[in-house]
């Protein structure tokens, strides 16, 4: 595909910041694709495929009338994660009334074009429906559990693999649990309980827990990490955790490599599950160089970990990212921008995507 210029609403002079873009790009060793060029001609999806791993999207089903949103969706990418259509108040708005349209239909356009989907999420403690706030701790526990019963098994075959928790530790230093409503009412025996009801709901589909700022090595990836070998340990049935890598430009962990080989090691898959990179606005030459040498180096940081399933970004043009609105003064965090011109970003993952060979993705036996 040929890259554009970006083009954006507030720039001053397009050709100028064109021009300096594609020299900042060069700088920092992203390849800018020529027409003609086979590089150029190659999606994500034929690249990653060529790698076996997957590049995922988070998909609104209600975008796909939008024919360039729709456009790139089909072209681009292997995987598909709902942003929205799978989350406890969109499927249980009720108690054991569940509506399924929405998730049946990111479901039913992945199946049109040979994508996988990848199921977000069965339990968070955000977007719970209203109904759940004043149950007991046992109330609570058995509607979790009917609710994975009844969604997971919805889906069954359908996933390759489910968010089965999300955010379940807390931030900062401490490397403890979210004081959430589970926390409280269930306690620690929550996110097991939830496990186990994932693997007799859909035993085919891999099972993860998913974080933010959990990227490098920190208290919160070190208490995920023992998590996980705690159950790993007892045979409590985990597969695989992801990553959410919501970040920040110029601040990629340099130990995220080495984070995601640890939890590689105790024998579960990774996945970079929501990546986005954003920066202050508006945008600059400088900024978008520096986005697309930090989203190469989380490609490649997937790349190099034989276990790394693969690499979700959070959407897939500026126009509707989640930014702006919880991060004023900041954005275009996405690889393609408001208008969906390819940012340098796009080549960059491509130009990863593109690279020598990587190891190829084991599962053991």
């Amino acid at each position: 595909m040929r890259i554009h210029h970006l083009t954006r609403r507030r720039a001053r002079s397009g050709l100028l910041a064109g021009l300096l873009a594609a020299a900042s790009v060069l700088a920092l060793g992203v390849t800018v694709a020529q027409p003609g060029t086979a590089e150029a001609a190659a999606s994500l999806k034929s690249l990653a495929d060529a790698k076996g791993r997957d590049i995922g999207f988070a998909l609104d089903p209600n975008r796909l009338p939008e024919g360039p949103y729709k456009q790139i969706a089909d072209a681009e990418f292997n995987l598909v994660v709902a942003e929205n259509a799978m989350k406890w108040d969109a499927t249980e708005p009720n108690p054991n009334q569940f509506t399924f349209g929405q998730g049946d239909a990111v479901v039913n356009y992945a199946a049109s074009g040979g994508k996988k989907v990848y199921g977000h999420t069965l339990v968070w403690h955000n977007q719970m429906p209203n109904w759940t706030a004043n149950l007991s701790g046992p109330d609570l526990l058995a509607a979790m559990k009917n609710h994975i019963a009844k969604v997971a098994g919805h889906f069954k075959g359908k996933i390759v693999a489910w968010d089965v928790v999300n955010e379940a530790f807390a931030d900062g230093g401490s490397g403890g649990r979210r004081d959430s409503i589970l926390q409280q009412r269930i306690g620690n025996s929550w996110i097991e309980e939830a496990f186990r009801a994932a693997r007799a709901a859909d035993p085919g589909a891999k099972l993860c827990i998913n974080d933010y700022s959990t990227d490098g090595i920190n208290a919160k990836s070190t208490a995920i990490y023992n998590l996980v070998r705690d159950f790993k340990a007892r045979g409590v049935p985990i597969d695989c955790v992801g990553f959410q890598a919501h970040l920040i430009i110029g601040q990629v962990p340099g130990d995220m490599q080495a984070n995601l080989q640890r939890f590689a090691d105790l024998g579960v898959d990774v996945r970079v599950t929501e990546l986005d990179i954003r920066m202050s606005t508006p945008a600059n030459a400088t900024k978008l160089a520096t986005q697309a040498a930090d989203y190469k180096k989380v490609v490649n940081v997937c790349l190099a970990v034989a276990r790394c399933a693969g690499v979700t970004v959070w959407g897939i043009t500026d126009k509707y990212s989640w930014i702006p609105g919880v991060f004023p003064g900041e954005g275009a965090a996405l690889i393609w921008d408001e208008n969906y011109a390819p940012k340098p970003a796009y080549q960059a993952v491509a130009d990863a995507l593109g690279s020598g060979p990587t190891p190829v993705p084991t599962t053991p036996v």
